[in-house]
Parts: structure tokens; C-alpha cells; sequence
């Protein structure tokens, strides 16, 4: 039986990018956990908090879809709506096109990545420069980002010099704050030379039409600055009903997805500039994105549409650590990549991702940390049954035989007597095991030693003593 798609990926790994995601992973997580417990011991009750909120929002798309829209037209933004890939990329050639934009920096964006913006620029001979630092890295290497937030979790500082130094940035040094300079030498021309600037967009406010873009750098900043005409490429999720709203999410998503208390930058983007305003774009479009949406807001895993885009879940996964994220083949990987692919590429494209709900120990990690409390194991087992209800044939690869474990775990008997001698698993080789099937599956898999059995033991010895006490 063949090994999944991702655990080949895995298995091939190069141990130096499987260093670096191991490290960076690992810090993110106890970071997470001492920033956000330690600013509000009630945490948890934020992340009810929030879900609720998301799915309230979620709830009522529509109407508060109709309420952003019509405000943000009234503070003079250019509103679009695109249904599918092709249709979001037209339309932003479009804008550029007619405005004699030839270049342009954007900030990072998800929604974009699955756009391709690139590779659809470089089709029509528009300039595109990537202004946050992990993706111009990605850009230069023609690469693709493995993480949601942090797009070179794959590279160490060796890598990321190597790479400036063949494209001309500068001699070649492992210093930071050395290789940002270059990078930021390189950019600033970029920024001062381009008429168009493109962002994502973290939350939109229903209640005042604002977009929300959080950042690091200040690179949407600066991207605003001197550009004429600003995009920004939205999916239709990341409404908000107000702008107090904010107050819970953004506390949130700095602290689980870089374990910093508050990002450096939060821009909030109203519309054009306006005549007192000496600087800033002199069009802002917004194009929210739907490619997938409405059909996954109908189906059993609407949840996944709550996500902020926070990370924390690929952080915190066993395996995203030991695949990285170029082993989901989707602009999404880790967890919430597991349910949110297989539901955006619809029904013709589920079957090719069908095997992506199955790279999951199901451990729950990935809800516990999750700032919107997503019930993703939950949401990955559904997707397992749509594939085996599909028929899907990538759900069936890498599967073990489960129809002696469903014999006797229906059987007490039977499954008392695998108990007392389950320790026999600790000596006897995986050779030895009978089902061919099951060995195949066992070459790339460590079972954990046996350290079950006693719980019915002492359930007989409380038994006794609880009725020696009566």
C-alpha cells in the first residue's frame, strides 16, 4: 500500500529544513502560551468569545456583506466581488491596467497567494515586488510559502544569504540585521518608483467599511504612501461586525500566532485619500474573493471559515513539523489547510486532496490553540467520511487494516483478552505482525511502547476496597 502523498514528502525532507521548522515552531508555541496566559489568565474564555463572534458573523454573511459594502462606498471605495480565480484576476488587471500602473509592491496575503498575483503580473507585464521580507525571500527563490504567517519557516539565515547574495543584494553575511538592510535598500527604490500597491486584508469592519491590515515591517505602509491606486484582495470570511470587535482580535491574533502582545503596525484603510491628506492612494478597490467560500459556508464545515489566519494550529501540529507546509500541495497547509483546501477546491478537486484530512494524529492540539476555539479534529474526521462516502482514492491511500481492530474492540471478551497480552507488543518485531498490509504500513511508523492493561486491575482492587469501607 502506498505511502500519503505527505508522509513521502516527509520522508524525503531535507533534516536542515526540518531543523529549521522543528526550532522556529517550538518557540512560537511556548511563546504563545506565556504571553497570552500571562496577559489574560482567562484566555480560553477569550476564545469562546471569539468563535462565537465568528460564528454570529458567518451566521449572517449576507447582511453584513450589504452593510460593508454600502459603507465603503460611501467613504468613496471602489467595491468588487469575484466568484472564482478567474474572475478575481481579471479584474484586478484590470484596474492596473486602466490606471497605467506598471509596477507595484504588495504586502503579504494569502487570498493573493491563491490568486498566483505573480505569476498572473508577470503574464501581463505588470512588475510585482513582494515587500514583506519573508516573501521577497520566497519571490527570489521562486519558491511558495510553507506557513501561513511566517512564509520561510523552511530556510535558516545560510539559505536566506545565499539567496541575496546570487541576485545582487549584497556580500554575502548570516547577519539579520545586516541582510535586512539589504533588502531594505533594495525595496525602498521599489516603493518610490511603483504606482500601484496591493494588500490583503486581516479583518474588514462592517460598521465603518475599514480594512485591517496587520504587519511587522510597515511595508503596507509604506507600499500606501506613494501609489496611486490601491487593491485589496479580500475573502468574503474576514468580515467583522464593529470596529470594537477589533479589540478581541487583535489581542489574539498577535499573541497566537507570533507571541508578541501587539503587532508593530495596524493599519486601518477607510478609502482614498482625501484633499487635507498630503500623501496616500488617490483610488482604493477592494475585491472580495469568494473561490470556494459559499459552497464550504453551506456545507458541514462552515467552521473553518473562522479561521484569522493566525497559524498557530501548523505551529503546534506534529505533522507540519514533519512535513512542512510545501508537503500540503495548497496555498493552505497544516490544519486548518486540511479542512479549508479539500473545501475550496470544490467538488471536482476534493478527490486530488482527499488524503490531506488523513494527516492528522487527531491529537486536538490544533483546537486548544486556536484563537476562534475551530473544532478542527472534528472537522477533519467529517472530511474523512466525505472521502470515504466519495469513494475519493487518495482517502484510501496509507489507511491500516481496521477490520480485525473493529472485531474485537466489539467484542469484550476478545478485547479483554488483547489487553493481557498486549505487553507481548513490546517484544515481538513488526516482522512478525500477520496482515501484510499492516507491515507495509508499519516501515515509516514507530508504535509507542504498550503501557496499557492495568485499568480494569484497579478498577477491581477500588471496587473491593470501596466495599470494605461501607
Amino acid at each position: 500500500m502506498p505511502l500519503q502523498p505527505i508522509d513521502q514528502f516527509a520522508k524525503e525532507l531535507n533534516p536542515e529544513v526540518n531543523a529549521a521548522i522543528h526550532k522556529a515552531t517550538k518557540g512560537r508555541i511556548e511563546g504563545r502560551k506565556n504571553v497570552l496566559f500571562g496577559d489574560f489568565p482567562e484566555a480560553n474564555k477569550l476564545r469562546e468569545w471569539a468563535g462565537e463572534l465568528k460564528r454570529h458573523t458567518i451566521s449572517h454573511l449576507d447582511e453584513y456583506l450589504e452593510q460593508t459594502v454600502t459603507k465603503m462606498e460611501s467613504n468613496g471605495v471602489q467595491v468588487h466581488f469575484a466568484s472564482t480565480v478567474e474572475s478575481a484576476r481579471t479584474q484586478i488587471v484590470d484596474i492596473y491596467k486602466k490606471n497605467g500602473v506598471t509596477r507595484f509592491c504588495k504586502s503579504k496575503s494569502m487570498v493573493t497567494e491563491e490568486l498566483d498575483m505573480r505569476g498572473l503580473m508577470e503574464e501581463n507585464d505588470i512588475e510585482v515586488w513582494e515587500s514583506d521580507l519573508g516573501e521577497f525571500v520566497v519571490q527570489l527563490d521562486n519558491d511558495h510559502p510553507s506557513h501561513i504567517v511566517t512564509p520561510i519557516i523552511h530556510k535558516n539565515k545560510r539559505q536566506v544569504a545565499e539567496t541575496f547574495k546570487q541576485h545582487g543584494l549584497g556580500e554575502y553575511t548570516e547577519d539579520p540585521q545586516t541582510l535586512t538592510r539589504q533588502a531594505r535598500k533594495f525595496l525602498r527604490e521599489k516603493y518610490l518608483s511603483s504606482t500601484g500597491t496591493m494588500s490583503g486584508g486581516n479583518f474588514v469592519s462592517a460598521e465603518s467599511g475599514r480594512v485591517v491590515v496587520v504587519t511587522n515591517e510597515g511595508n503596507c505602509r509604506f507600499g500606501l504612501a506613494g501609489a496611486k491606486v490601491y487593491i485589496a484582495v479580500v475573502g468574503i470570511e474576514k468580515i467583522i461586525p464593529t470596529d470594537e470587535d477589533l479589540t478581541l482580535y487583535l489581542n489574539l491574533l498577535a499573541r497566537s500566532s507570533t507571541a508578541q502582545h501587539w503587532s508593530v503596525y495596524t493599519e486601518f484603510m477607510s478609502g482614498p485619500r482625501s484633499e487635507n491628506q498630503p500623501e496616500g492612494p488617490e483610488q482604493m478597490h477592494v475585491v472580495f474573493v469568494d473561490n470556494g467560500r459559499t459552497e464550504t459556508l453551506a456545507s458541514d464545515c462552515r467552521e473553518a471559515l473562522h479561521c484569522i489566519r493566525c497559524g498557530a494550529c501548523l505551529n503546534v501540529c506534529p505533522v507540519f513539523r514533519q512535513a512542512s507546509g510545501h508537503a500540503y500541495r495548497h496555498t493552505y497547509p497544516g490544519p486548518i489547510g486540511a479542512v479549508l483546501a479539500p473545501n475550496l477546491v470544490g467538488k471536482e478537486g476534493f478527490p486530488e486532496l482527499a488524503d490531506l484530512p488523513k494527516a492528522s494524529s487527531l491529537c486536538g492540539a490544533c483546537n486548544e490553540v486556536c484563537p476562534v476555539n475551530i473544532p478542527i479534529p472534528d472537522l477533519l474526521l467529517k472530511l474523512r467520511y466525505r472521502g470515504k462516502e466519495a469513494n475519493a482514492p487518495m482517502s484510501k491511500i496509507s489507511a491500516p487494516p481496521m477490520g480485525a481492530w473493529s472485531t474485537m474492540a466489539s467484542s469484550p471478551t476478545a478485547w479483554s483478552l488483547a489487553l493481557k497480552g498486549g505487553h507481548l507488543m513490546n517484544v515481538f518485531p513488526k516482522s512478525m505482525v500477520p496482515v501484510p498490509s499492516m507491515q507495509t504500513w508499519l516501515k515509516d511508523r514507530t508504535l509507542p511502547a504498550w503501557q496499557g492493561g492495568q485499568f480494569r486491575k484497579w478498577l477491581k482492587q477500588r471496587k473491593k476496597a470501596d466495599r470494605s469501607e461501607v
